[in-house]
């Protein structure tokens, strides 16, 4: 059992959005025991969510969990009609957001809390987190210790279900069970689209160019399918929460969902159920990423999104994390001693003028954290049991 660093009040409703296998239903179940729970995966229960869905909602009583709602969006209506009319407290799991914005989602906005759930972070299974992220690092002794855990978590990632296998040759089989379950049968069945082999070749086109700006025409060309087809997918993909992606923090608000994003798998796990080759360095960025991206949705950071930067003159910032108060560059370099040339980019970063102020970190493979000109250069390992 796992006690997950997500925060849940059982005061007040709730739609749980996150992968499938990410430890939504795990979680729920395990924090409130003593509640009524109903999933949509049953068929009987499916059948009188369509028929009846007030019947159904009035069933779980004063509280209760309803699982997979995404499968009857319709659901959502009869939910908000329990909350208001009855004070009912209904926790909900999607694992997928398609269709619940257009069926209720927004009508529910103030009632209900809308949470992310994603993979388990990187230690979240050894217990409570020991120290805040991209802060001052954990002792010399946990980094350590994080080191030596540090390949399997690249190529393994933070499904539970993977976690807590046995050993290699078991996660690496139930990463690979994924790839013919859930990503060629239930992701289509989630999403209302036909060609499974198409959105597996799409999936490996992202894996190929992961760190890169990805454009919807050049993805389509290699995935070989057409230009509308893979945006549809794509969609698919961030809204079942297997992706996610990064604007440009250079562009103005505007044109920033104009421009090429970056996208990354959201568990570094998925790049090994599709059996895809990438660089070392590529596959350290999707697992920094991701691990930032998953602390971004338990609300570490106070943002609506990571981003990256590309100066006009062509310097990059791998992770641009932009608060109120302050923004934060962010380097991943895969060497276990960066040099001054490693840190060119945060400097210049870092140095410009600015309506906040600006700081730069700088990750890497190697143990020793460092404060160089300002830049605070500090082990990948320092994410372990960090929130």
């Amino acid at each position: 059992m796992i006690a997950r660093w997500l925060s849940i009040s059982e005061r007040r409703s709730a739609l749980l959005i996150g992968a499938r296998r990410a430890g939504k239903t795990t979680l729920l179940k395990i924090r409130f025991p003593d509640l009524p729970y109903f999933t949509l995966d049953d068929y009987d229960l499916l059948t009188l969510a369509r028929k009846d869905p007030k019947r159904l909602v009035r069933s779980i009583g004063p509280k209760g969990i309803i699982d997979e709602v995404q499968r009857v969006p319709d659901l959502l209506i009869a939910v908000k009609h329990g909350i208001d009319d009855g004070g009912q407290v209904v926790l909900m799991t999607g694992s997928s957001t398609l269709g619940l914005a257009s069926r209720g989602v927004e009508t529910l906005a103030g009632r209900i809390d809308m949470l992310e759930c994603p993979t388990l972070c990187w230690g979240e299974e050894m217990g409570a987190p020991t120290h805040e992220s991209l802060s001052m690092p954990p002792s010399p002794v946990q980094i350590a210790e994080a080191g030596r855990r540090l390949d399997a978590a690249l190529r393994f990632g933070g499904f539970p279900e993977v976690v807590l296998a046995g050993g290699d040759s078991d996660r690496a089989d139930v990463l690979r069970n994924y790839k013919s379950t859930y990503f060629a049968r239930d992701l289509l069945l989630l999403s209302n689209i036909e060609q499974a082999d198409a959105l597996v070749a799409l999936m490996a086109y992202l894996a190929s160019a992961t760190g890169s700006h990805l454009e919807a025409s050049n993805a389509a060309r290699e995935a070989g399918m057409s230009h509308p087809t893979a945006r549809k997918y794509l969609n698919v993909l961030l809204a079942s929460r297997l992706a996610f992606r990064l604007l440009g923090h250079q562009y103005g608000p505007a044109k920033r969902f104009a421009r090429a994003a970056k996208y990354y798998f959201s568990d570094v796990g998925i790049l090994e159920a599709l059996g895809i080759q990438v660089s070392d360095g590529q596959r350290l960025e999707a697992f920094v990423v991701s691990e930032l991206e998953k602390r971004r949705l338990l609300g570490r950071f106070r943002c609506d999104g990571l981003r990256y930067y590309k100066s006009a003159g062509g310097a990059e910032i791998d992770v641009v994390i932009d608060e109120p108060h302050l923004t934060t560059a962010i380097e991943i370099k895969s060497t276990r001693a960066p040099s001054g040339a490693d840190l060119r980019g945060l400097r210049g970063f870092v140095g410009q003028e600015a309506r906040k102020p600006r700081r730069g970190i700088l990750l890497h493979l190697g143990e020793e954290a460092a404060d160089v000109g300002g830049i605070s250069v500090l082990p990948v390992a320092h994410l372990w049991r960090s929130l």
